[in-house]
């Protein structure tokens, strides 16, 4: 099963994630697809997630499944999956 979620990257005590496509059965820091964006928690609040939406519909659409934080973080930003489905239908 393929998934979005978050790559841990950066220095310790000083994170940024990756938003990524990855298979379930591999490890979060390992092998991934794709990324879609980056997510940096140290950031002010409008500066902290940046994705490109296309690829994320795309993926989405192919069965990919988002993680609660993912799904959480997109949505803040406007990114809803419910009303992909209800467009695509």
């Amino acid at each position: 099963m393929v998934k979005i979620r978050l790559r841990r990257m950066g220095t310790k005590k000083r994170p940024f994630y990756r938003i990524i496509i990855s298979d379930s059965r591999c490890p979060r820091d390992g092998r991934f697809i794709e990324q879609v964006g980056i997510y940096q928690p140290i950031m002010d609040e409008n500066n902290q997630i940046f994705f490109d939406r296309e690829k994320v519909k795309k993926w989405f659409l192919q069965g990919a499944k988002p993680t609660h934080v993912v799904k959480k973080l997109l949505n803040k930003k406007g990114f809803r999956f419910d009303r992909i489905l209800l467009e695509e239908k």
